[in-house]
């Protein structure tokens, strides 16, 4: 393990990685539940996602483990499934969107190896990095709030679920002000034990309406559900029939996984320690090509658009500092495939408080941000806040670019800017005006 991971290097040991594989784990698990939810309403067999989306992050996550040595997870990302859902109810098949998906990993794959997609991330300037940092900081936190304790005009702030979440973060900040080894893990498994207690009192009484099921798990053991409705299940001549409009589909992915896949890599390895002393990715490469991989893989399989996730935050909040805490994270989705009534039974808000924590924890990059210049000021403001506010990282990478681009250039500093960025803001205007021609 050390040879391998680098323990000693990274001021970790097995223990800390597994405890912040976990740590990661419980944070996404979600996904396992959300992911086949969303895409069985394209007509997808729902059991068939269930077990594509578990392979599909177990094949990302290894990927990053052993290609990068990084703390991360990959699974199908949120955001993207639901443009995939989008795309389908437009009147394009579910067949014909896995084959856009799999030509964007393949178009990745390439991008990877000819260094374009690294390029992309060190060329972004030090105080946008930060941006992005804090912004997808404060975009867990809303994640947090909004799908774990269901937060909206006129929430219930008396609701069980609502006070069960704020106890487990209460617990949580204890045990990290006390430095309780894996504090953010056991704050999530008290606030379901507490759960369990209040559902077996009747004070805690699930809302199937709402998405609020029984703590209980319906069994312990069952065979994963077979992926052969939506294996390998392509329809190239359909695509080429869309000629343009399939073009624009594919372009649209590549846009939304790029921005998505950097600014949460840059997030999670500024919060790890793992950006050299020019701010750069170490290693961005294997990265990237996991994320590439596991997008590839993951139409073969059957399910949207692979990606890194910024619930790994979690995990290196508890100390994860290398590719073992992906390699536990893995492993608990390999478990999940055959332990998934026990997984699926732990709620939203007890993993909230997890979220909240870590979006705290971020969100202190913005300490470091230079806000006495306003054309550095400005764009720096419009990432970390249009991020939560559009539920977009992407979307708030887009607006603070294309923004310090103009100010810089109005401010006569053009030749400051590094050449890749003006690429970078050259596609991000593409991905505005292509879908209104």
């Amino acid at each position: 393990m050390q040879k391998l991971f680098k323990l000693k290097e990274h001021g970790t040991d097995v223990k800390t990685e597994m405890i912040a594989g976990i740590t990661t784990f419980l944070a996404m698990a979600y996904i396992l539940a959300v992911n086949p939810l969303i895409l069985s309403s394209t007509g997808m067999d729902s059991g068939a996602l269930f077990t594509a989306t578990a392979i599909a992050a177990i094949i990302g996550t290894l990927c990053m483990a052993f290609f990068a040595n990084y703390p991360v997870a990959l699974a199908s990302g949120m955001g993207l499934n639901a443009f995939f859902a989008s795309i389908v109810a437009g009147g394009v098949s579910w067949q014909i969107v896995l084959t856009a998906i799999l030509i964007e990993g393949l178009i990745f794959i390439l991008l990877t190896l000819f260094k374009f997609r690294e390029a992309i991330v060190n060329a972004i300037p030090k105080n946008l990095k930060l941006a992005i940092t804090a912004g997808i900081g404060l975009f867990i936190a809303f994640i947090g709030f909004q799908t774990g304790l269901g937060f909206s005009v006129g929430v219930s702030f008396t609701s069980p679920q609502v006070i069960l979440a704020f106890v487990g973060l209460l617990a949580m900040g204890v045990m990290l002000y006390f430095k309780v080894k894996g504090s953010i893990l056991w704050g999530i498994l008290l606030t379901y034990l507490l759960g369990v207690g209040a559902q077996a009192i009747g004070w805690y009484v699930p809302d199937p309406g709402a998405g609020l099921f029984s703590l209980y798990p319906s069994a312990i053991i069952s065979m994963p559900p077979s992926i052969a409705p939506i294996f390998f299940k392509f329809d190239f001549s359909g695509a080429l029939k869309l000629g343009i409009d399939f073009l624009v589909i594919v372009f649209a992915f590549l846009m939304v996984d790029m921005f998505d896949t950097i600014g949460t890599l840059v997030g999670v390895a500024s919060q790890a320690n793992l950006l050299d002393e020019k701010g750069q990715l170490a290693n961005a490469k294997g990265a990237l090509m996991a994320d590439a991989v596991g997008t590839t893989a993951g139409a073969v399989l059957g399910t949207s658009t692979v990606t890194s996730y910024i619930e790994s935050a979690a995990g290196v909040e508890v100390g994860g500092r290398t590719g073992l805490t992906a390699v536990s994270a893995a492993g608990m989705f390999i478990l999940a495939l055959f332990f998934s009534p026990i997984f699926l039974a732990v709620p939203a808000f007890a993993t909230a408080p997890a979220l909240i924590i870590v979006g705290l924890m971020m969100m202190k990059a913005i300490k470091d941000i230079d806000f006495t210049d306003y054309t550095n000021a400005i764009p720096a403001f419009l990432t970390i806040v249009i991020m939560p506010i559009v539920s977009s990282i992407a979307d708030g990478m887009m607006f603070g670019f294309i923004t310090f681009t103009i100010l810089q250039l109005i401010n006569k500093k053009g030749k400051d800017i590094h050449p890749m960025m003006y690429v970078i803001v050259v596609l991000f205007l593409l991905k505005l005006i292509i879908p209104l021609l």
